[in-house]
């Protein structure tokens, strides 16, 4: 296996990457999370990803893993002027999820042009919250409590691998666990918050999503809209459009593992039936074992 990448190829890669995609990148955009983040890298997960479409056009998200050390990506990225401190309930939110929840390792999405957008925290893969439990944490968005019901009725209970916590869109993500879940208790979930049936291409990649997320807000108990993911070593292979800039990105993004490139491809869904695919690429792969949740679970989630 390759070594770990130092943070000058790690630059090269995201110079690299954000080139394909026609984004702006130079040392001074990702010099802040090499200040505040860079001790990581080096035996960190790390992840390209992108969105194709218009309106996401001129981004590149770099996500990466954290090993639970003491490293609260949120603490930290106020600590070194990524973000400003918030008394909206996002921004207690992962406290309160640390004082609940064993969690085995934690992630960050930052953006080439955005900075840094999100925090994760991965549970371990065999200590998934309870949903009730998790639902009645005290900042949580009130609407996933609302669901858990109809989370519950679907069999999806013990499923909640991951959260990734959106600070400037003030939204949640709750990442369920659904390789061995019927296609069809998949397909329920879209009904049960009312979603558009979803047309036959989406069917089909449905049928094949290991993880779904469903994206909640705290104004609202409406459901944002709901991602599935699947993983694939050929996102030609999908029955998703295979947008330009996708190819482009598939073709040309770097890797520094054996073997042939890894992706994790994702399709959005909203409650109207619009739709829109994303791509995430594999760069590096940690060798940590409490980095493991992150690669099991591993998803583009810019919403």
């Amino acid at each position: 296996m390759p070594e770990p990448a130092g943070l000058d190829k790690v630059y090269s890669a995201v110079a690299e990457t954000a080139r394909l995609l026609g984004v702006p990148c130079s040392p001074d955009q990702v010099s802040p999370a090499v200040k505040a983040f860079g001790d990581e890298f080096p035996g960190a997960h790390i992840v390209f990803s992108m969105a194709a479409g218009e309106q996401h056009r001129g981004e590149l998200d770099f996500d990466f893993s954290l090993t639970p050390r003491g490293l609260d990506p949120y603490a930290t990225a106020l600590a070194n002027g990524l973000i400003e401190e918030t008394d909206h309930p996002v921004g207690s939110l992962l406290a309160e999820i640390q004082a609940r929840c064993a969690i085995a390792s934690y992630g960050v999405e930052y953006g080439i042009v955005g900075g840094f957008k999100k925090s994760y925290a991965f549970f371990p893969l065999d200590d998934f919250p309870p949903l009730a439990k998790f639902a009645g944490i005290p900042s949580m968005p009130p609407g996933l409590a609302e669901h858990v019901g109809t989370l519950t009725s679907l069999g999806l209970d013990d499923k909640v691998s991951a959260i990734g916590i959106n600070y400037a869109k003030r939204t949640l993500n709750v990442y369920l666990a659904v390789a061995a879940v019927p296609t069809q208790t998949k397909l329920a979930l879209l009904r049960a918050f009312g979603f558009a049936e979803p047309d036959a291409s989406v069917v089909e990649f449905v049928k094949r999503s290991f993880s779904v997320y469903p994206t909640f807000g705290w104004d609202s108990s409406a459901v944002e809209r709901i991602c599935f993911s699947v993983k694939t070593q050929n996102p030609g292979e999908l029955p998703a459009p295979f947008h330009p800039e996708i190819e482009t990105f598939a073709n040309g993004v770097p890797h520094a593992y054996e073997g042939g490139r890894e992706f994790v491809s994702a399709v959005a869904l909203a409650p109207s039936g619009e739709a829109y695919y994303k791509l995430a690429a594999y760069y590096q792969k940690a060798r940590e074992a409490s980095n493991a949740a992150f690669a099991a679970d591993r998803d583009d989630s810019a919403s």
